[in-house]
């Protein structure tokens, strides 16, 4: 059943058109996810269909009896509501009693009839068991204190206040923008699957790749003030733009290289995840080397940046408290030119502290911090507070650098950098003040960047980034001729980009991880494996218990481990061959069409051999640890 429709919608802000004549249908169960560039008026549209904005023109149909639930970037509060009272924050009756009830409970003059005429009243509209979910789910979210203030809580925990909210006023229609933003990965995993579970329809805008990829069920893209339509998750997404550009602009290679790039690392976490190997994963760096090539009109982001000698950043024995609470004890670590580290942890546990040490914000209680002379650190930090909002865009991007030199050795414009971040010609001269939250982001990242760092400490970068300049940074990362230090809770960003991890575990104690997010997720999964295949001792007594039969690779079985590393490379080969075909044509889209699906049947083969691999050989790893 057909729940919103909006029909030929335009919206702009004085000078500036967002969108013109949308169109869009929300049916009953979709799960629909929100892309586009920062500033094209993603979040605007979320507004128009929440009813909090009206269109310039167009029409918006709904069912009468629709129930629209709505999430903002930034919430709004009351300060001095109890954290029930603004989860329980709707107009419907069961939520005003809910609120009653609970005003009741906290107030110690109410008589105890009036508490048992509304104990009465919830039992008969069965409002315990939401009660009972919402204190639930705020637990389990670190906000345990009900009755507290919600003036008093962190800027983390009041957006999971305002989460539970939106989750769980009655709604056929839940509205999120930015959901994941400044949420741990713990709490990330949670919503995904409470969202897959949730019958409502679903609209959203994220930021967060794996999420859309296992959240949504088809993807919207606003691109220069059109909406395009994607059945499918994130996966399909990129798939589908793909074949779409590849038929109306042959020539457009670099953003090709990015989508390609994206797809096969969604493909490769979904193998990260089933197992540990790292050759394995290894093998799918081929897919993204026959996609590299980039149009000679295109500005090459791999900047040639500072030298940077062999001494780096080296952690001596430091430790960090802030009253009571340690958090960093005792933590070494020496950091060389070419590591990618992700630092990943509960919020409020250290993560950012560590940065600030490193870049000497923060000093260590004990311990030390010895940085090389050639060392020059680029930051970027959660903080844009101190641009100076008169100034225009290129006057901002100018006073980091005018010109800048490639890893080949051609400049670089200031003006052509700001292109290729996404802030056109006409953008470049608007003042600060005229952009966009994210906007705003992307042009403090370009800043960093643009002042050559041969250290990149970035802390929280994926937060208010849009997926396109996401892209373009994971794509800076990969030519980043220097050391690379992350804090983020974007599981596919520390997949893409990472080697090793630092790991927050509370009370002081980082460990390290060699590998990526999933493979850290693997390991912390199967810690217990190395115990439990344990030879046994047999020299100790054992019971009666008869042995069980040895474990062993049946004949098929043996044959088939023996020759699958040949099959899939060979797969890889032919799939690289035809993605070359595919890159060579750029007119005849029936011959373009053709290696397409060549290529989609190849794939799924690969997909079907790499599932046998990971079998046989965790079937070979008990077979040798029995």
């Amino acid at each position: 059943m057909n729940l919103l429709s909006i029909e030929n919608i335009s919206k702009s802000y004085s000078e500036k058109i967002l969108f013109d004549n949308l169109n869009l249908g929300i049916d009953e169960g979709d799960k629909i996810g929100v892309i586009g560039v920062n500033g094209t008026g993603k979040s605007t549209l979320l507004k128009i269909i929440a009813g909090l904005e009206t269109p310039d023109k167009g029409n918006i149909t709904k069912i009468k009896s629709l129930i629209i639930e709505y999430l903002p970037q930034i919430p709004k509060f009351s300060p001095d509501a109890s954290v029930l009272n603004q989860v329980f924050r709707g107009d419907s009756k069961s939520i005003k009693l809910l609120r009653e009830y609970e005003a009741a409970m906290a107030d110690m003059n109410t008589p105890s009839e009036k508490l048992m005429e509304l104990s009465g009243e919830m039992d008969s509209q069965g409002l315990w068991n939401l009660e009972s979910e919402a204190k639930s789910i705020l637990t389990q979210l670190g906000v345990n204190n009900f009755t507290e203030k919600i003036g008093n809580l962190s800027g983390g925990q009041k957006k999971r206040v305002a989460l539970v909210s939106a989750l769980l006023n009655p709604s056929d229609l839940l509205i999120l923008d930015e959901p994941t933003n400044h949420l741990d990965n713990d709490t990330i995993d949670w919503l995904e699957q409470y969202l897959n579970k949730r019958k409502g329809a679903l609209l959203m805008i994220t930021h967060d790749r794996y999420f859309l990829d296992r959240v949504a069920h088809e993807i919207v893209e606003l691109d220069n003030g059109t909406l395009y339509t994607y059945s499918g998750n994130y996966s399909s997404f990129l798939e589908q733009k793909l074949e779409r550009e590849a038929i109306q602009e042959g020539t457009q290679q670099k953003q090709k290289s990015l989508l390609r790039n994206e797809l096969a690392w969604i493909r490769r976490g979904a193998q990260a995840r089933s197992t540990k190997q790292k050759a394995r994963i290894d093998r799918f760096d081929k897919l993204k080397e026959d996609v590299n090539s980039v149009s000679n009109e295109k500005v090459e982001i791999s900047l040639a940046g500072s030298r940077l000698g062999k001494k780096v950043i080296e952690i001596e024995h430091i430790s960090k408290s802030f009253g009571p609470r340690t958090l960093i004890k005792d933590f070494s670590y020496i950091l060389s030119r070419k590591d990618r580290i992700g630092i990943v942890g509960p919020n409020g546990s250290g993560k950012s502290t560590l940065i600030n040490i490193l870049c000497r914000k923060l000093t260590p209680d004990s311990g030390e911090i010895i940085t090389g002379e050639t060392v020059k650190i680029g930051l970027f930090s959660q903080d844009v507070r101190g641009m100076n909002e008169d100034l225009r865009v290129i006057e901002y991007i100018k006073e980091g650098a005018e010109i800048l030199t490639t890893a080949d050795g051609t400049k670089v414009t200031a003006s052509q950098m700001l292109e290729k971040f996404l802030f056109p010609k006409d953008l470049q001269w608007d003042p600060i003040s005229k952009l966009s939250g994210g906007e705003k982001r992307r042009l403090f990242l370009l800043r960093v960047l643009m002042e050559a760092p041969n250290v990149l400490l970035l802390d929280e970068p994926t937060n208010d980034l849009d997926i396109a300049t996401l892209a373009i940074l994971e794509d800076y990362i990969d030519h980043f001729a220097g050391a690379v230090v992350s804090v983020s809770h974007d599981r596919y960003f520390l997949d893409r980009t990472v080697g090793k991890i630092f790991l927050f575990e509370g009370n002081g104690k980082v460990s390290f991880h060699t590998g990526n997010y999933s493979d850290l997720n693997y390991e912390l999964m199967h810690k217990g494996d190395k115990v439990a295949n344990k030879p046994v001792d047999k020299n100790k007594e054992t019971d009666n218990k008869p042995k069980e039969k040895a474990l062993k690779f049946t004949f098929k079985e043996k044959t088939e481990y023996d020759q699958i590393d040949s099959i899939i490379a060979n797969l890889e080969e032919k799939i690289e061959k035809f993605q070359k075909q595919i890159d060579g044509e750029t007119t005849d889209y029936v011959a373009i069409e053709k290696y397409m699906d060549e290529k989609s049947k190849a794939e799924k083969k690969l997909e079907k051999k790499m599932e046998r691999w990971v079998y046989l050989n965790e079937l070979s790893d008990r077979i040798k640890n029995q």
